[in-house]
């Protein structure tokens, strides 16, 4: 605008004078070129924009404004947003204690100690003249993310198992912090039926059918890319009663030695664990060691036995019981035999042979003649006459046999009775009747018999017992091969 008024003046000048006034015309051009010139020269101009500056909350902020050629002219602040005048020249107007101002080298410096977020937006630095001349820069206020704890789930939080749950997570700061959630010991989110991730964005974490397996912390953390990033753990709790496994529920181990056996259980709430046998808690003590080892909701409960002995054995129950409920497991503990040698159970026999007078190899012929006989006149009874109608050459024989049969019988009978064998036991001639008196032989032999027969019982007791130990040793070696 001033050049054009210059251009105007210049124009008149020419058609003032007229072409004869020459060097008059060309004292008059170079006249008003200087004056322009000087004009134009001294005349207040900004030196360069002012910047954008960004800072921090709490942080100090400096907005520069470099004007040259000032001359006597003033400079003004401004706070646009606030409708504010802040300086004029080295004059701090505003209220405001936050702002002031300092002059070095054609730049007023404006300060803002400790921003505020009020202090952000656009402020305008201005010179008086005429007209007034002016630029504006932005000042930026940007806030570190936080979590708001009144609106986000509180750092500890308890849900049963197989329910729903929504965890939330709000922030404010500036600009809009992002939130993101994940687990503390790095494992991965199941936010639906099959879908897992190991990030969730979002102000809410929904959960379906909690399981145990999702128990422990979550990190909510809020970021917007002003440092620093800010995190809460919420550790969510699964409530469920009282489960227990037992890897083994049958334990042998001879007598004389230590055994172990354990439980594992989990729970939540923490359950009371402890030992029970014969209806009687088992503390620690010379006889019996405990041990128990916890992990999150599981624990491992271990018993040892020490020194096994007759009244040790029998069951053991592992008992586990929350606010939840209550549940146990049961362990038999039952006695493996040591096995004898063969050698020894030979050495055994003999002297029990010996001792009762009697040589094992006609034991069996003593046996078979006692049956012989007792069946004989069992014969007799039922069927009279049938001993002597035998004919030809064994006839003899038969009566001989028969003979000797009737005198067995009558010197066995109590009270040494003589006749037939029915009559002296009872009487009836039924034959249910004689079949049924007749075990009165196998129960208590004759006397004439008694010394086999007291031979006999130790060895079928030693047989038995021999076979009893092999039976229960074969079936410990199969169970701890299906075990293996």
């Amino acid at each position: 605008m001033f050049i054009l008024t210059v251009i105007k003046l210049l124009l008149i000048a020419l058609n003032i004078f007229p072409s004869r006034f020459t060097n008059r015309r060309i004292l008059f051009v170079i006249y008003m070129t200087n004056l322009v010139t000087h004009v134009m020269m001294d005349e207040p101009r900004f030196a360069q924009p002012i910047p954008n500056v960004t800072v921090a909350v709490g942080r100090d902020a400096n907005l520069p404004c470099v004007v040259e050629h000032l001359g006597g002219y003033k400079v003004a602040w401004i706070h646009i947003d606030r409708q504010m005048i802040l300086t004029i020249h080295r004059h701090v107007i505003s209220r405001i204690p936050r702002y002031s101002i300092t002059y070095t080298d054609n730049t007023w410096l404006l300060h803002v100690n400790q921003a505020h977020q009020d202090d952000r937006g656009y402020y305008m630095c201005q010179v008086n003249t005429n007209p007034m001349i002016s630029q504006v820069g932005y000042l930026q206020v940007v806030v570190p993310p936080n979590i708001l704890d009144i609106e986000s789930t509180p750092s500890s939080v308890a849900v049963r198992e197989n329910q729903n749950i929504n965890m939330t997570c709000r922030a404010d700061g500036f600009p809009t912090p992002k939130i993101i959630w994940r687990r503390e010991d790095g494992e991965e989110i199941a936010v639906e039926k099959k879908k897992k991730v190991l990030v969730y964005d979002g102000d809410v974490l929904p959960l379906t059918k909690v399981s145990r397996n999702e128990m422990g912390a979550y990190l909510c953390i809020a970021t917007n890319g002003v440092p620093p990033s800010v995190s809460k753990r919420i550790i969510l709790d699964v409530e469920f009663s009282p489960m227990i496994w037992v890897p083994n529920q049958l334990v042998g181990a001879p007598s004389g030695t230590d055994v172990t056996i354990d439980c594992h259980t989990e729970a939540h709430p923490k359950a009371i664990i402890y030992w029970v046998y014969n209806s009687v808690m088992v503390l620690p003590s010379k006889k019996y060691k405990t041990d128990y080892t916890e992990n999150s909701y599981r624990a491992h409960m271990k018993l040892t036995i020490r020194n096994l002995q007759y009244g040790d054995f029998g069951n053991y129950r592992c008992i586990s019981k929350n606010s939840l409920g209550e549940t146990e497991g049961s362990i038999r503990v039952y006695e493996i035999p040591l096995p004898s040698t063969p050698s020894k159970q030979v050495t055994h026999t003999t002297v029990e042979s010996r001792e009762n007078n009697i040589i094992p190899s006609s034991r069996n012929d003593t046996t078979k003649s006692l049956q012989t006989d007792v069946g004989y006149a069992m014969k007799n009874d039922l069927y009279p006459g049938s001993a002597s109608s035998s004919s030809g050459p064994g006839g003899s024989a038969s009566a001989a046999s028969s003979s000797s049969s009737t005198s067995m019988q009558t010197s066995a009978l109590p009270g040494g009775a003589s006749g037939n064998s029915l009559s002296a036991l009872g009487g009836s001639s039924k034959g249910t009747l004689a079949i049924g008196k007749s075990m009165f032989y196998t129960e208590r032999p004759p006397n004439e018999y008694s010394s086999s027969v007291a031979g006999l019982m130790p060895l079928h007791r030693e047989l038995l017992l021999l076979l009893l130990s092999c039976w229960l040793t074969l079936g410990a070696g199969i169970y701890l091969a299906i075990r293996l």
